[in-house]
């Protein structure tokens, strides 16, 4: 089994302010401990490119695109929103984020590869079409979706988002869109306040209350995801990989630890295997405790990998 890890340079260049949690220091913690577990020889590491602004057009309208590359700035930060800053890099680092999400789902349909994740920021399942937030510039797993639907004429594919926070982003791209199945967890009430709902059939939310276990999630998502998942049957499942519903990381209050993001990575490997030819993308979304972040990262890695 060969798993493509996708990172960029530039990705460790966006930074959003020292007391900012969404910081560099995320990919670097994921990079130490990759190699203290010493499962980094055994990925297939490649540098992304950078993403076309056609193909950023599958998924956001002109004047979403021409805002971030207008406003990054020469010195400086310039404001999105209250939590989400551009400074010099950002315009590369966004597009580095989703071309690895994209050059990784072609090296997967390609057969290059079994599965990939991608260790890239700025994160993106809270940025919608026409706007930036959360965060999140571009929608990396959105993105790649619509590529694969597009570009590789797939019929149904899932979207898979463990964030501790609602993916409104993603299901604003796809409400209207029944060729994606998107489930998730995430906690309520909590950012972006979002999700209480299930609008559409192929939109499964499972919002939890804050200091949800480990044991609750497990039995949700044996209750709701998996026959969901088995029912659409996708061709090519996508994760938006948030591991910030880990009990040490304080922007969420959820108590996941390792092991259940390594049995989450199961179920998803499971029905992969059964329907979709074990074709995996996985994208970084949030996971704000470093120490926890490179250690959430290792167990889904590992699993993906097929190493534990």
């Amino acid at each position: 089994m060969t798993t493509a890890f996708y990172t960029h340079p530039a990705c460790k260049l966006h930074e959003m302010g020292n007391d900012h949690p969404e910081s560099p220091e995320r990919l670097i913690a994921i990079e130490d401990h990759l190699i203290a577990s010493r499962i980094h020889d055994f990925l297939r590491h490649s540098e992304a490119p950078l993403i076309t602004e056609e193909q950023l057009a599958l998924v956001h309208t002109p004047e979403a695109i021409e805002r971030i590359r207008e406003h990054t700035p020469q010195s400086g930060y310039y404001p999105l929103d209250g939590d989400t800053l551009l400074n010099p890099s950002s315009w590369v680092a966004a597009r580095a984020a989703a071309g690895a999400a994209i050059s990784a789902t072609a090296a997967v349909l390609n057969g290059e590869v079994e599965n990939a994740f991608c260790s890239v920021r700025p994160p993106g399942h809270h940025a919608t079409p026409d706007e930036a937030m959360g965060f999140c510039l571009f929608n990396n797993v959105a993105l790649a979706a619509s590529y694969a639907l597009e570009h590789h004429g797939l019929e149904r594919i899932a979207i898979v988002d463990f964030d501790v926070h609602h993916g409104n982003g993603t299901e604003a791209v796809f409400h209207a869109d029944p060729r994606v199945l998107m489930v998730s967890f995430f906690q309520h009430p909590c950012y972006p306040y979002s999700g209480l709902d299930n609008p559409v059939s192929h939109m499964r939310n499972l919002p939890v209350p804050a200091y949800s276990d480990g044991a609750l999630i497990r039995a949700l998502i044996e209750q709701h995801w998996i026959p969901a998942l088995h029912k659409h049957a996708p061709q090519m499942i996508f994760i938006s990989a948030g591991f910030d519903a880990h009990r040490e990381d304080a922007v969420g209050q959820l108590k996941l630890v390792e092991a259940d993001y390594a049995w989450i990575t199961l179920q998803i490997m499971q029905v992969a295997k059964q329907f979709s030819h074990g074709r995996i993308v996985s994208c970084l979304e949030g996971g704000y405790s470093p120490s926890a972040l490179g250690r959430s990262v290792v167990a889904h890695l590992k699993v993906l990998a097929g190493l534990d």
